[in-house]
């Protein structure tokens, strides 16, 4: 699932994208209300569709390995714009799935073959967890780019 892009005025936008998409909350626009996002929305927005099938990388994560922000700015880039991206594959670290999204993203685990941790019977809902020392990517082992540069170095996790 990627987004789907077009070029306005020389920039990169992103459309709509597929129809299970959420609207931005609180009616909240782009920076110049034209459609194209946010530079460091879309820089997290390409660090989420690095994470590979079946891994993972918490808010954090991303921010370090960006170098800029923090887990709360990555978590309103893909709330407002991460749609169109393997949203699922950016959680919170403690592995508690995504609130109001569960059944979505556990299908999605689930046929990623995500490791994930059975929860307790007296657990509510009983929703499992992401096993998050089996599921954590650390950046390494992608082809090219920062992935790259990143690659064996875990010092940004």
């Amino acid at each position: 699932m990627r987004r789907q892009e077009h070029e306005r005025d020389g920039k990169r936008a992103a459309s709509a994208g597929p129809a299970e998409v959420a609207e931005p909350v609180d009616g909240a626009e782009p920076v110049d209300g034209a459609g194209v996002l946010p530079e460091y929305a879309e820089r997290v927005l390409d660090v989420a569709e690095l994470i590979p099938p079946g891994r993972v990388m918490t808010y954090g994560d991303v921010a370090e390995w960006l170098g800029e922000g923090g887990p709360r700015q990555v978590g309103r880039a893909m709330a407002l714009y991460g749609g169109a991206v393997p949203w699922w594959r950016v959680v919170r670290s403690d592995g508690v799935l995504l609130a109001g999204h569960e059944l979505r993203a556990l299908d999605a685990y689930r046929a990623e073959g995500t490791p994930l941790r059975e929860a307790a019977r007296s657990a509510d809902g009983h929703l499992p967890r992401l096993d998050m020392r089996r599921a954590r990517w650390d950046g390494g082992a992608v082809g090219g780019g920062q992935a790259a540069e990143h690659a064996g170095d875990r010092s940004h996790i």
